[in-house]
């Protein structure tokens, strides 16, 4: 385990490139192996846009590392912070506790704050219009969301004490996370239910991409799944019902531009409503079950 937190702690960037290209890739092939939904539509045109919201989320990012660095190194020096202030630990306790804290504050309350507060959701919202959910949407985060997410994983940092070490090691495993929950791959039914009782499985998340109410505003969880089941929000529907997309806005053209989805957080405040679909959004409009 020390090794482990020792290679994160300096772990080189072309690393880091690898994991999030490589969890691309691997996923990328796995979706066309064993697809949930056959998707009509053309698989690198749809990516475009994701991989443009990737690129600006690493490019945030990136620019704010220093402050991730700063903060932990403030932290360990004086011995501040929730895991810091525990009874002393073997290591790998201490590493999984600071790992499902970081997720607990860095992705489940930012995620439940961004569908709570309005502002938010309109910025969240970019993330919620793909009509084709896949592994590339896994980073599909205007960056007005990459700079709201970086804050709270910067108070969890903060907070919960968390040393540089286990916070690159958080990051990895949300990268990786995130992309397995959002790639359109059928698990066996049995299997991803076992899955979703520790992580977030594909089945557990899509729910939470169902184009209405009450099913949008559930499963928020990024890597572990406790949270959702600890505080109530987690749902299960049947996957071949789901509708990706955002009932309010049902314009795929708008939702696939690149321009049109940096405009987004701008529009007028539009909630899932949990209604029938509107006229001119058809249920079978993505996908051939």
């Amino acid at each position: 385990m020390e090794s482990l937190i020792n290679y994160f702690e300096s772990i080189p960037s072309l690393h880091r490139s690898l994991i999030l290209v490589g969890g691309i890739t691997f996923f990328w092939i796995l979706e066309g192996a064993v697809p949930l939904f056959r998707f009509k539509y053309k698989k690198w045109r749809h990516a475009l846009p994701n991989l443009f919201f990737t690129f600006t989320t690493i490019i945030v990012n990136f620019a704010l590392a220093f402050l991730l660095l700063k903060t932990a190194d403030w932290t360990a020096i004086n011995n501040f912070g929730i895991i810091n202030w525990l009874p002393e630990m073997p290591l790998w306790a201490y590493v999984i506790l600071g790992v499902l804290l970081l997720d607990l504050v860095g992705a489940y309350l930012a995620h439940l704050v961004e569908h709570k507060v309005k502002p938010l959701w309109m910025v969240h919202l970019v993330h919620h219009t793909d009509h084709n959910v896949d592994t590339t949407t896994a980073n599909r985060h205007h960056p007005l969301e990459s700079m709201i997410r970086f804050t709270f994983t910067l108070a969890g940092v903060f907070v919960i004490g968390t040393p540089i070490g286990i916070v690159m090691l958080y990051q990895s495993l949300s990268l990786v996370a995130t992309q397995f929950s959002h790639a359109n791959i059928k698990l066996p039914h049995k299997a991803d239910e076992l899955i979703s009782w520790i992580i977030v499985s594909p089945d557990m998340h899509k729910v939470h991409h169902h184009y209405k109410l009450p099913y949008t505003d559930s499963n928020y969880g990024n890597i572990f799944s406790i949270w959702d089941r600890l505080f109530g929000t987690y749902m299960k529907f049947e996957r071949e019902k789901i509708v990706y997309g955002v009932d309010t806005f049902p314009d795929e053209i708008e939702n696939s531009s690149i321009k049109g989805l940096l405009k987004q957080p701008f529009h007028k405040y539009r909630k899932p409503t949990g209604l029938e679909p509107i006229e001119d959004y058809s249920v079978e409009q993505a996908f051939d079950k």
